[in-house]
C-alpha cells in the first residue's frame, strides 16, 4: 500500500502526494490509519466511467427481467410468506 503520513503533506505540501502518486493511489494515514485515498484526475474518471458502465449494464438486465416477467408484482409480506413456505 502506497502510503503517506497527513503530518508530512502539512510539512512538504502537494509536492509529497505528487511524488508518492507516481507509484499509484496514495492512502493518507491520519491517527495511525488510513482515512483517505488520493487518486489521479485520469484514475477517478475511469473509474466513474466503470461505475456508470456497471450502472447500465444492471439497468438493461433489470429491464429485461421486467419484459420477461421475472419480476415480482406482490407485496414484500407476500413474498416474506412464499420464501417461508419453500424452505
Amino acid at each position: 500500500m502506497n502510503t503517506i503520513a497527513a503530518q508530512e503533506i502539512k510539512r512538504k505540501g502537494i509536492s509529497a502526494v505528487d511524488e508518492a502518486l507516481k507509484n499509484g493511489p496514495v492512502h493518507v494515514i491520519k491517527n495511525n490509519q488510513p482515512q483517505y485515498v488520493v487518486i489521479t484526475e485520469e484514475r477517478y474518471r475511469d473509474l466513474i466511467d466503470a461505475e456508470d458502465e456497471a450502472f447500465t449494464e444492471r439497468l438493461k438486465k433489470s429491464l429485461k427481467d421486467v419484459k420477461e416477467g421475472r419480476v415480482w408484482r406482490g407485496t414484500a409480506e407476500e413474498l416474506i410468506r412464499k420464501l417461508e413456505l419453500e424452505d
